[in-house]
């Protein structure tokens, strides 16, 4: 780029950072004097802030695209999809303007009375509204049709009919204790360097990862008793579970630090301190780290202001459905589902990759832009990165397990699918896709809670914290906890295993041992390197790391996480830690009183604890208190339960959250609304091992796979692993009556139920779509009461209050969706949304250099040619010059090159022959 075009970007980011510091400061000079007016501009203000620094963040990966840090990994592998983004989005313009009507009213209080720090409730209805807060802090609308018991909504909305937020995706995690910020508020524990905890300031995480959690790889211990796919098990779950977005923005409001550069805590960056003579490679003197975003409503960083009991903390969204409801597979909103499902198949597949398939079985299909290309392209390829597979977590491409594992469902959902349609001819696509769908949903919950929990809890710890099922209660929430999120389930973390097993037919290691810094968003390494296969025979047949004291965690996690090249590493442990803090999650002393276990106080409780006395003296020696110790470090310490894989008080907090998502879930596989007795029946003959049978080229697998089994004698054939006779799902045909099918209704579907015993159809449309007529309609003997709504696109573009585009896009509406369009130089950033600099000059400035450049030749060659023309034009000045070299010239200018070591022939003839119009043009010379 010019120096001028240089120049011209970087006035224009001066500029709009001080236009928006100064808008923020001297408002008055241009709004008016009405409180609804000044409300107004300071939420545009703020708007303007936070988009600035998703821009210069934006901006700033965009001329990184070939050299990818861990940390910009981390934040692609956490990108949120477009209704969790603009959630986040919304709760950060929320953040910064209540803090500034706060800074205001404060600034504006009488010098003799308290400040006044109190927002009145229109006005914060009013911030909560102009910020595009406020859909997302009212309840849903809950549909009232046939259909409302017998499939779950995409979002997890309206499970609880009195409690439609429960679980609903986009919502807070639930609290169990109340937060622990410094500030009471919304600053984290270790926000502040000289804040004490029982007279010691907290250490810092990098440290206690170093001393206490950090294991090198050839010193774990090897389950003997549980496969690794315990542990990968668990990682899919928690993706079923939960996911926190980061805040929307990855520079620090109002001053546009970069939280990839920046050391200090200023909202949203809060980096991991690095001891002296303790930094890795990178050589600074942090890792970076984003917060969490808020949820809309919360943490508005009001202590300073004093009185703040008022306040609301800051909360942490759940970009997710809470349930175990297979939402891996399918995504939790209306968008991330239009974009897995085939439209054009009858049988209501998914989508597959069309480039790649695995010994005639499917792969993932690749993530479409605006997707950033976040993973590695094999070695060799051009470009430094690769598309990611999509599923309907966006971090399944963060390990080859992971991957396997959405790929095995994404096959099983098709299998279904098709066999049920082709049972029921009758189905419609969309009847075929949600039966499919809620068969692997109660899969999913039969596997983990029947299969996986009672071997991480113990018998004993099962039995007091989950116990048996007595039917779906409304009175549990069901709503994923922020401590079993951040802290505890985050135990499997300690089960991972440094090196990636694959193993071939023979169940040999022909591939070689992979470590796992070379699987990292990998997705080639399954495309060219045997497929699923090999994978899931490594993690059936070798073990998983054992959970011991002092070796918690291996050193490819704390020392190379998500190293794709040489621009630096994280270190996963002190993410962990730094998580929680983040997340204002009470210590671990707090939680064990919670569960019912007694407080520790002296060194002595905590060696008793943990059973090792080294660990615990380490502890110590770094927190200084037991009651200052993070509640993630202080549950994975514990001495672990007989016959389980975690301690005392990870069980309670598991099995707690286990139970509440079993008994808080309307669509729980064992309430008798959900499935017929005799479906009830296949469902519980299902398993893990059967699904692999199913949709791998294994036929031979353990009973339990989740028991490492040594080959070939605890491998049992396919054909004795039972499963699911899917003739339970068989349904008669609708008898033949006046109404029949309608026709298929374009860019939508319908499903059949019956209400007060008609048969009745309920209608919708794709995402992108609206329904125009009724949404369901009824048989009766005339035939149906109504005729068949259509589906009419959207014009989001349309949409003023919250445009989908940023401003400096332009949106063009498209057949179920919008487009945001860049003029060039810029090019869309990561979110779709924005447009980006590129730091190339406009095509249209390119083809101007290049006219102007023929321009200046050719006048300069007319000029050339006058001058040689007036030089030349007296005959007898010009003769003897072309005499004595016109021949050498005509052979030298228009003959072809010639190898100077070939004979040399003079013909006039053959000079004729080998350029046509070579020799006319010797004869035409003066002088030849």
């Amino acid at each position: 780029m010019g120096a001028r075009a240089v120049l011209g970007t970087t006035l224009a980011v001066a500029c709009a950072g001080a236009v928006f510091s100064f808008l923020l400061r001297h408002k008055d000079l241009f709004w008016g004097e009405t409180e609804e007016c000044r409300v107004r501009g300071i939420v545009e203000a703020s708007k303007l802030l936070v988009d600035e620094a998703v821009y210069s963040t934006m901006r700033r990966n965009l001329h990184k695209r070939e050299t990818i840090s861990p940390s910009q990994l981390l934040s692609f592998s956490k990108l949120p999809e477009p209704t969790s983004r603009a959630a986040s989005r919304a709760a950060d313009i929320m953040e910064v303007s209540v803090q500034e009507a706060m800074r205001r009213a404060h600034l504006g209080s009488a010098p003799s009375g308290p400040p006044t720090d109190v927002l009145s409730e229109d006005l914060l209805k009013t911030i909560a509204n102009l910020s595009g807060c406020q859909p997302y802090m009212l309840p849903p609308r809950c549909p009232n049709t046939c259909l409302a018991n017998k499939y779950r909504l995409i979002t997890g909305a309206c499970n609880n009919r009195d409690h439609p937020r429960w679980g609903a995706a986009n919502t807070a995690l639930a609290r169990w204790l109340p937060p622990a910020y410094e500030d009471g508020i919304s600053e984290p524990r270790g926000w502040n360097p000289h804040f004490l905890y029982n007279g010691f300031p907290l250490p810092p995480v990098r440290e206690v990862s170093r001393q206490v959690i950090h294991v090198s790889n050839e010193a774990v211990t090897e389950d003997g008793q549980y496969s690794d796919l315990l542990m990968a098990w668990g990682q899919y779950t928690d993706h079923d579970l939960a996911f926190t977005p980061q805040s929307a923005s990855h520079a620090a409001f109002g001053g546009g630090a970069d939280c990839q550069r920046t050391c200090e805590n200023r909202s949203p960056c809060f980096p991991i301190q690095l001891q002296a003579n303790a930094s890795p490679a990178v050589g600074t003197a942090c890792l970076p780290f984003y917060r969490s975003s808020p949820t809309c409503g919360s943490g508005t960083q009001g202590a300073f202001f004093g009185n703040v009991s008022w306040m609301n903390p800051r909360q942490q969204m759940n970009g997710l459905t809470s349930f175990l409801d297979a939402s891996t597979v399918y995504g939790s909103s209306p968008a991330s589902e239009q974009r897995l499902r085939n439209w054009t198949s009858a049988e209501g597949l998914l989508l597959v990759n069309a480039r790649y398939r695995d010994a005639g079985r499917a792969f993932l299909p690749f993530a479409p832009p605006p997707a950033p290309p976040a993973c590695a392209s094999r070695p060799g390829a051009p470009g430094a990165r690769a598309p990611c597979f999509l599923a309907g977590d966006g971090r399944a491409s963060e390990v080859p397990a992971l991957a396997a594992l959405h790929t095995l469902w994404l096959r099983e959902h098709n299998r279904l699918a098709a066999a049920l349609k082709a049972l029921n001819a009758h189905w419609s696509a969309d009847t075929a896709y949600q039966e499919a769908r809620k068969v692997v949903g109660a899969l999913h919950q039969i596997i983990t809670l029947r299969d996986y929990i009672p071997k991480i809890l113990g018998p004993e710890a099962f039995g007091q914290h989950v116990g048996p099922y007595r039917g779906y209660d409304p009175a549990v929430d069901p709503t994923v906890s922020n401590v079993f999120s951040t802290a505890a389930f985050r135990f499997g973390h300690a089960t991972v295993h440094p090196l990636v097993r694959r193993l071939d037919a023979r169940f040999q290691e022909r591939l070689g041992l992979l470590p796992l810094r070379d699987a990292f968003f990998r997705p080639w390494r399954l495309l060219e390197e045997g497929g699923v296969d090999p994978i899931m025979r490594g993690l059936l047949a070798t073990p998983a790391k054992l959970q011991v004291q002092d070796q918690l965690m291996n050193e490819e996690l704390t020392e190379r996480l998500f190293v794709l090249s040489d621009s630096g590493t994280l270190d996963l442990a002190s993410i962990n830690l730094q998580r929680g803090r983040d997340h204002g999650l009470p210590g671990y002393n707090e939680w064990r009183e919670f569960c019912g276990l007694s407080r520790l106080e002296t060194r002595a409780d905590l060696r008793a604890t943990t059973s090792h006395g080294s660990v615990a003296d380490k502890i110590l020696d770094l927190y200084g208190h037991p009651a200052n110790v993070d509640v993630w470090l202080g549950g994975l310490a514990e001495r672990v339960l007989p016959g389980a894989r975690t301690g005392p008080l990870f069980a309670c907090i598991i099995g707690k959250q286990m139970r509440n998502l079993r008994d808080g879930d309307r669509f729980w596989w064992e309430n008798q609304a959900v499935f017929t007795e005799a479906q009830r029946q296949e469902l519980g003959r299902h398993s893990l091992s059967r699904v692999i049978c199913d949709n791998t080229g294994l036929s031979r697998v353990p009973r339990d796979a989740f028991r490492v089994g040594t080959w070939p004698q605890e491998f049992e054939s396919c054909d004795s692993i039972p499963g699911m006779n899917l003739g339970a799902w068989r349904e008669a045909p609708p008898p033949e009556d006046a109404c029949g099918f309608p026709d298929k209704v374009e860019d939508g579907d319908f499903l059949l139920c019956e209400e007060s015993g008609r048969r009745v159809l309920v209608f919708s449309c794709r995402h992108g779509f609206q329904l125009h007529g009724p949404e369901q309609v009824a048989c009766t003997r005339r035939g149906w009461d109504s005729q068949p709504p259509v589906c009419k696109d959207i014009n989001e573009c349309e949409d003023v209050t919250e445009p989908p585009c940023h401003a400096s896009a332009r949106c063009k509406n498209t057949k179920g969706g919008f487009q945001c369009e860049c003029t060039d130089p810029y090019v869309l950033g990561e979110d779709g949304r924005t447009c980006v600099d590129s730091g190339r000059l406009p095509r249209a400035s390119m083809v101007s250099i290049v006219l102007g450049a023929v321009l200046v030749c050719g006048l300069a060659g007319l000029t050339w040619m006058v001058v040689c023309r007036w030089t030349h034009a007296d005959p007898e000045s010009s003769l003897p010059i072309l005499e004595g070299e016109g021949e050498g010239t005509s052979q030298l200018g228009h003959g072809k090159p010639q190898d100077v070591s070939s004979p040399q022939h003079h013909s006039p003839a053959g000079d004729s022959e080998q350029t046509g119009t070579e020799g006319q043009d010797a004869r035409a010379l003066p002088g030849v």
